[in-house]
């Protein structure tokens, strides 16, 4: 039941607080799409997708209508095409079998194109432990199916807790996030490439969706966002302690998450797909006042990267797990705060301002939902030290049993002091220093970084 007070603070969220679903994500199952014959299984793919989600976009827009509130992006998820190409390329030699995979990736593009949503995920692979040759030529596909899409996003996941890092995997990221860099125009590229430890099955966020293996037929899961809101709320509490500025965070949580609640379940009936869950992260948008940063810094840091900076980022992204996970049947996906610089107006201005650096993200992404993403580094990093980045992120993720990402890019002929625009959600990223030295015989070295000694919990 709501009250009319509720509803009225609803819609100053929504006009002045930047409040919005930032995704409904439908998640297609395409496990019985897979065929020895490669055109079948394109056929089997683009069928697949536009009869079930042929309706998402005109839904969704008429529930965002029919409750006033926003639904920014409209997106769909599949099965790892790593699992199911398999077949269909097992007898092709190397330059055949990523021609396949590429030809797999536009018509993912074009059945994106045809039912008029914004991307699409699950050009991916799960090589935590091993690699197949599918999947190791799906992964050489990656630069190649950027260069020729324009919805597509990938991910690969190269590290859990239970089986340790594939280094392997790790420096052969490294280098196809360069490649891809080289290839598309500006490396936007690397802007839809994403690599995981403990990758979630249940992630309506791009560039990290898919649609997990144990996952049934259809799903509908949706992100809310609300850092506005959030911002908004904090301003309020000029002189309040510690522990109600937690309460005052989670109960606005729960009101935010309530409304992802409403909304997502709402399009599951009238598509008649089971709901799944509700991403209760907050993600930022380049919009003034909608950004983590500004978080932050109402809650009493000068500039966000400042010491006290990853307390405070803890402290938020518990009390929006503990509000919002009062305001949800279920909860899933990545769940927290997310810190991309590029679309963070608040994290643009604290490394323009020299208060943020990566080695501070790197420790901020120890508390908070995701990892280092959207980072633009300069163009001439070479694919080692991009490796290298990635097995950090990943070892916190593996230690610390939570899912970790990197989504990096190294921008051709840009270096520190330079920007890359790319406008939209995507927003404009300031090229920040690396570490200069080498990690390559580190990196070169190979093999698997075993699991923990945590991970043993049977």
């Amino acid at each position: 039941m709501y009250v009319p007070e509720e509803i009225i603070e609803t819609i100053r969220m929504i006009e002045h607080e930047n409040l919005d679903i930032r995704a409904t994500t439908m998640g297609i199952n395409l496990k019985d799409c897979a065929c020895e014959d490669i055109d079948t299984l394109k056929e089997n793919i683009y069928n697949k997708i536009v009869s079930n989600a042929e309706n998402l976009v005109e839904t969704a827009e008429r529930v965002s209508k029919k409750y006033g509130i926003p639904i920014v992006t409209k997106r769909v998820s599949v099965t790892p095409i790593g699992s199911i190409i398999g077949s269909a390329i097992k007898n092709m030699d190397r330059d055949e079998a990523i021609k396949a995979c590429v030809e797999v990736g536009k018509t993912l593009d074009k059945a994106a194109k045809d039912i008029n949503i914004d991307f699409i995920g699950g050009y991916s692979a799960l090589v935590q432990k091993g690699i197949t040759r599918s999947e190791a030529m799906l992964i050489d596909s990656i630069p190649y199916m950027m260069k020729e899409t324009n919805t597509v996003c990938s991910s690969v996941n190269v590290a859990t807790t239970k089986a340790g890092i594939n280094m392997d995997a790790v420096k052969r990221m490294g280098e196809v996030i360069k490649e891809t860099s080289e290839m598309t125009e500006d490396a936007l590229g690397c802007a839809k490439l994403v690599v995981f430890a403990n990758a979630p099955e249940d992630n309506p966020f791009m560039a990290g969706a898919f649609h997990g293996v144990g996952e049934g037929d259809a799903v509908i899961n949706v992100g809310v966002s609300g850092p506005g809101v959030v911002r908004a709320t904090v301003e309020k509490l000029k002189g309040a302690d510690i522990g109600t500025v937690c309460n005052e965070i989670k109960k606005t949580a729960f009101k935010i998450t309530r409304v992802g609640e409403l909304i997502g379940r709402e399009v599951s009936k009238e598509l008649n797909v089971p709901f799944g869950i509700v991403d209760l992260s907050l993600a930022p948008t380049p919009a003034v006042g909608d950004s983590i940063a500004n978080i932050l810094e109402a809650i009493g840091l000068e500039r966000c990267g400042t010491h006290g900076t990853t307390a405070a980022l803890a402290l938020l992204n518990d009390a929006v797990k503990k509000g919002g996970a009062m305001a949800a049947s279920y909860v899933g996906g990545l769940s927290g705060s997310f810190i991309p610089v590029s679309e963070d107006a608040g994290m643009i201005r604290a490394v323009e301002d020299g208060a943020l650096k990566l080695d501070k993200l790197e420790a901020m992404t120890c508390v908070c939902s995701v990892g280092l993403d959207m980072i633009a580094i300069p163009g001439k990093t070479p694919a080692s030290t991009i490796s290298a980045i990635i097995a950090d992120e990943m070892a916190i993720g593996v230690i610390n049993k939570k899912t970790t990402a990197v989504r990096i890019i190294p921008v051709p002929n840009k270096d520190v002091g330079d920007y890359v625009e790319y406008g939209g959600l995507l927003g404009k990223a300031p090229i920040m220093p690396v570490n200069e030295y080498s990690s390559e015989e580190f990196i070169n070295r190979g093999g698997r970084i075993p699991s923990p000694l945590q991970s043993m919990l049977n």
